[in-house]
C-alpha cells in the first residue's frame, strides 16, 4: 500500500465519471462531492498482497500525522498513480472500505472517502509547513513483526460486496466454533483433562500446554541448528529470504534418502505420482474461492498483468489434474501423489526456525479420492498406520492429536477407539461442535522437544469440501455423476521437519552424555577407512573398492594427521562403523571396527564388514554420497 498524505486549508472533490464499469451508479447526494477544511486528504493505492496488517500500519502512520497537525476532517482518496503494483479492482474496493472503516475508528469519526472507480475533480490548499506532506510506502513483507504486535491476520479476499469487512470465511466460522480438549486412553475412555494423571505422560502434558499457550518461538537456539551445522548438513542462506535454506552435499544426501523412502513408500501403497506447477493464479475460480475460505501467507509472483501465489501444499495442482481425469467406481479410492520441492510459505518472521519452521519446504503430499464416507474410514485407519509405522521405523517419538467434529466423533467413537488402542497409549483429542474448516477429522503426530516444543509431523484428514470447490467427479455403479470424498495426508509431514526431530533426538543425547548418531541408512558415511599408516594403504584402497561395489557409503581417510585425530573426526561425524588397519589387521586381513551404536569394538573381515552395514540398512533406501571418497580431496562446508 502507499499513502501520500497532505494537510490542507481546504479540499474539495467531485465525481465526473466512471472509470470502471463494475463501479456502482452514484447517488445523488455522491454526485455532489465534498469539501473539508483543515483537513487530511490521504491519497491512498492498494496493491497485491495488502491485508489488514497492512491496513493497520497505515492507519498508525495516518492517526499519528493526523493528531500532530491537529486536523479536524480526513478524507480518503483512492488514488491509483501512486503505484504500478495494484491489487485487483475487486479486492482494491475491500481493502478501501475496510480501510475508511479503521479511519473512522482509530482517526477521525466523521472520515470520509471519495468514490472509487471513478474520474474527479479535486481542488486543494496543501498548507506549508514541515508535516504538510508526508509519503510512505507500505509493505505486507516487512511487518510481520508489527502484524504479530497488532493481532493481525494475514488473508486473501474475494470480491462480494462493498462494505465487506476483510475476514475470511474460515476465520468467522472459527470464532464461532466452541473447542475443548479431552484426553483418549487405549480402553477406550474420555477423561477431562484437569482428571487425567498426566504423571506416566509428562511428554502428552507438555503438548497440551503448547496448544493451549501457543507459544511459538524459541527463547534460545534449538540444538539442531548447530548440529546441522557441525554435520555439515544445512545452511542458512544470507542472500536469500529467511526460512531459504541451502543443503549441503551431505545433507542433500539425508535429504535425498527421506524423499526416495517416501516416495517408494507411496508408489507401493499404490499412488499414482505426479507433478504440477509451483505457482497459480490468483483469479482461477476454484482458487479464489479456496483462498477466502482458508487463507494462508503466500509469496506473490507477477507476471504480465497476472497475479500468482506460489504453491504451500500440493493440493492445487493434485486438484485440478483429478478434475480434469475421466474414473468410475471401479478406480477407487485414487491416490495422487507429489513430492514438492518446494512448498512455499511466509511465515512470521519471529516463528521462522531452523529446520522446524520454514518458508520454503519439501512436502510428500498424498491425496485420495474415495467412493465414500466408508471407504475414507477405511483409507483413514490405512494410513494412519503407515503414519505410525514411519516414525518407529526412523525411532521418532510422538504424541497424538485427533480434532474432530462432536457430532462425527459420536457417530464413530468405536473408530477412534480402535486407533488409539494400535499406539497403546494415551492421545489428545480437540472436539468442535462447528465445521470451520474444510475437514471433519484429522490427525497429527507431534514430536515434542527438549524446549517444550511440539512440532506437527504425520497428518491425515478427512475432507468434505473441496470436492465441491473444485468440482471432483466420479462415475458410480449407477452409471451417473457423484461426488467422491477426499482424503489429505502427509506421511512424514515435511521432510526438513524429519531431519529437525532425528537432529533434536541427537540433541537430546548429547545433553544426556550419550553418542549422538543417524539411522545408519540415513549417514552420509556409513564406513570410515582409516590406515594407522601408509604400508595399509593398498589394504584400504582394496576395501573402499569392495564396500563401495556393495552399496556402502565408504570413505577413506587418506590424510597424514596422527591416528587419534582421524578417529576423533569420525567420531564428530558420527560415523557408525569406523575401521582401523595395522599390521596386525593386514596380516588377519580384518579391521579393527568400532561400532558406534554399541561401544564395541570387532575385528571384521571385508565380507563380514559389509554383511553387518547391510543387515542395519536392510529394506532401507540407499543414495551415493556427492562427495569425493578421500578426505584429503574434500571441501569444508561449515
Amino acid at each position: 500500500m502507499r499513502i501520500l498524505q497532505l494537510h490542507c486549508d481546504y479540499v474539495a472533490y467531485k465525481p465526473k465519471q466512471r472509470a470502471l464499469k463494475s463501479v456502482p451508479e452514484l447517488s445523488e447526494e455522491e454526485k455532489k462531492g465534498s469539501k473539508l477544511e483543515n483537513a487530511v486528504i490521504v491519497f491512498s493505492s492498494f496493491e497485491v498482497g495488502d491485508n489488514e496488517a497492512v491496513l493497520l500500519e497505515a492507519i498508525h502512520a495516518v492517526k499519528k500525522n493526523f493528531d500532530e497537525v491537529k486536523a479536524e476532517n480526513l478524507l480518503v482518496y483512492p488514488y491509483a498513480h501512486l503505484s504500478n503494483n495494484l491489487a485487483p479492482p475487486s479486492e482494491a474496493i475491500l481493502l478501501l472500505n475496510h480501510f475508511l472503516k479503521l479511519a473512522k475508528e482509530h482517526v477521525c469519526k466523521d472520515a470520509i472517502k471519495s468514490p472509487f472507480g471513478y474520474y474527479k475533480e479535486f481542488e486543494l490548499k496543501c498548507k506549508g509547513h514541515p508535516l504538510a506532506e508526508l509519503s510512505k510506502s507500505i509493505s505486507s513483507q516487512k511487518i510481520e513483526s508489527t502484524a504479530e504486535k497488532l493481532g493481525a491476520e494475514k488473508i486473501i479476499v474475494e470480491a462480494v460486496k462493498p462494505g465487506q469487512e476483510l475476514v475470511s470465511d474460515s476465520l468467522k466460522q472459527e470464532d464461532k466454533t466452541k473447542r475443548y480438549f479431552k484426553v483418549m486412553t487405549p480402553d477406550g475412555v474420555m477423561h477431562d483433562l484437569d482428571k487425567f494423571d498426566f504423571s506416566e505422560h509428562s511428554n502428552l502434558k507438555t503438548f497440551y500446554d503448547y496448544e493451549n499457550k501457543k507459544v511459538r518461538a524459541y527463547s534460545s537456539e534449538p540444538a539442531h541448528m548447530k548440529l546441522m551445522r557441525e554435520q555439515e548438513l544445512v545452511g542458512l542462506e544470507a542472500g536469500s529470504d529467511g526460512g531459504n535454506l541451502r543443503w549441503y552435499p551431505k545433507g542433500r544426501l539425508v535429504k535425498k534418502v527421506l524423499e526416495k523412502k517416501i516416495t517408494d513408500l507411496m508408489v507401493d501403497y499404490g499412488a499414482n505420482e505426479i507433478e504440477s506447477p509451483i505457482m497459480y493464479d490468483f483469479e482461477h475460480p476454484a482458487l479464489k474461492k479456496y483462498l477466502n475460505r482458508f487463507p494462508a501467507r503466500q509469496y506473490i509472483v507477477q507476471s504480465d498483468d497476472k497475479n500468482f501465489f506460489l504453491r504451500f501444499a500440493a493440493c492445487f495442482g493434485q486438484f485440478l489434474i483429478a478434475h480434469d481425469a475421466s474414473f468410475s467406481y471401479k478406480q477407487l479410492p485414487l491416490r495422487l501423489f507429489e513430492l514438492t520441492r518446494y512448498s512455499f510459505r511466509r511465515e512470521q518472521s519471529g516463528e521462522v526456525s531452523g529446520l522446524r519452521r520454514l518458508r520454503a519446504f519439501t512436502m510428500p503430499d498424498m491425496h485420495t479420492l474415495c467412493e465414500d464416507l466408508t471407504q475414507a474410514k477405511q483409507e483413514f485407519f490405512n494410513q494412519y498406520l503407515l503414519c505410525v509405522d514411519w516414525n518407529n521405523d526412523l525411532g521418532i517419538p510422538f504424541e497424538t492429536a485427533f480434532r474432530v467434529q462432536e457430532d462425527f466423533f459420536n457417530e464413530n467413537k468405536e473408530f477412534y477407539t480402535k486407533m488409539v488402542a494400535h499406539i497403546g497409549r494415551p492421545v489428545l483429542f480437540e472436539l468442535f461442535d462447528l465445521r470451520y474448516a474444510y475437514f471433519i477429522t484429522k490427525f497429527e503426530f507431534n514430536f515434542v522437544d527438549q524446549y517444550g516444543k511440539a512440532t506437527s509431523l504425520s497428518t491425515v484428514q478427512i475432507d468434505v469440501e473441496n470436492c465441491d470447490t473444485f468440482d471432483l467427479n466420479y462415475t458410480n455403479s449407477n452409471g451417473k455423476k457423484a461426488k467422491p470424498i477426499l482424503l489429505h495426508a502427509s506421511i512424514p509431514g515435511a521432510i526438513e521437519r524429519v531431519v529437525f526431530a532425528l537432529l533434536e533426538l541427537q540433541g537430546e543425547k548429547i545433553a544426556l552424555k550419550q553418542k549422538p548418531m543417524l539411522p545408519t541408512f540415513l549417514s552420509p558415511t556409513q564406513v570410515r577407512l582409516i590406515p594407522i599408516n601408509e604400508k595399509q594403504r593398498d589394504y584400504c584402497e582394496q576395501a573402499l573398492s569392495e564396500l563401495s561395489k556393495h552399496g556402502v557409503r565408504v570413505d577413506y581417510d587418506d590424510r597424514t594427521d596422527t591416528l587419534q585425530s582421524r578417529i576423533r573426526e569420525a567420531e564428530t561425524e558420527w560415523v557408525p562403523f569406523v575401521a582401523v588397519a595395522g599390521e596386525k589387521e593386514l596380516m588377519e586381513g580384518k579391521f579393527n571396527v568400532s561400532i558406534r551404536s554399541s561401544g564395541r569394538q570387532e575385528k571384521l573381515s571385508i565380507k563380514e564388514l559389509i554383511e553387518l552395514v547391510k543387515n542395519e540398512t536392510l529394506n532401507q533406501p540407499f543414495e551415493k554420497l556427492s562427495l569425493p571418497p578421500y578426505l584429503s580431496k574434500r571441501a569444508k562446508y561449515n
